[in-house]
């Protein structure tokens, strides 16, 4: 299997790239527009691929970051459009619950105490929302394990994105698509919708 998968909805951007047996992950230094291309082409040297070797293109659509969403988006659909790729679509979600087998709420902070979330029971996604920090109570009280890819301001289990951004591509290789249905998750209004 040989993809480059693009996570930029967090707070450090990242990219990898696998070709068969080789892995490489890089965190984006710097300005994500202005590193992610170098970054991307950093991964691939170092597994040995050209851009054009690639069978898929893997992009986060969120949620997280309203503009790194966007960054990571355009940059795989300019990738895809240009190598005549396709292109899969995996959630901040995926990342978190690569690895969970039982019940898990993946929480992906959205700040000032709210929190993307999405539950997981058995390997199967539930419905992603918008919660409260005091809307996390029920799931708490059904058994549900908390997960996050940082610490967080309500207890829960620090997962590994980087291993979670591999494993996911590697999961779902077959969903890949054309880029054009690649689409952001947004949960809710960014901040300057909810002012106007």
């Amino acid at each position: 299997m040989k993809f480059l998968a693009i996570d930029t909805s967090g707070g450090t951007a990242c990219v990898a790239a696998v070709n068969e047996e080789k892995e490489a992950w890089r965190a984006v230094e710097g300005v994500t527009s202005v590193c992610l291309m170098d970054a991307i082409d950093g991964v691939l040297r170092e597994v040995g691929l050209a851009a054009a070797d690639v069978g898929f293109i893997a992009c986060v659509t969120g949620p997280g970051s309203f503009t790194g969403i966007r960054i990571g988006i355009a940059t795989a659909k300019g990738l895809c459009f240009a190598l005549g790729k396709k292109a899969l679509a995996l959630t901040s979600f995926d990342l978190l619950a690569y690895a969970e087998t039982e019940r898990a709420l993946c929480l992906v902070d959205a700040g000032h105490g709210n929190y993307y979330a999405c539950p997981f029971a058995n390997g199967a996604a539930g419905q992603p929302c918008f919660l409260s920090e005091r809307e996390l109570d029920p799931y708490r009280e059904g058994g549900y394990r908390f997960l996050s890819g940082k610490p967080l301001a309500v207890e829960s289990g620090v997962t590994d994105i980087r291993r979670g951004l591999l494993q996911a591509a590697r999961a779902r290789s077959a969903e890949a698509v054309g880029a054009e249905q690649l689409r952001a998750l947004y949960l809710r209004k960014s901040s300057a919708e909810e002012k106007r």
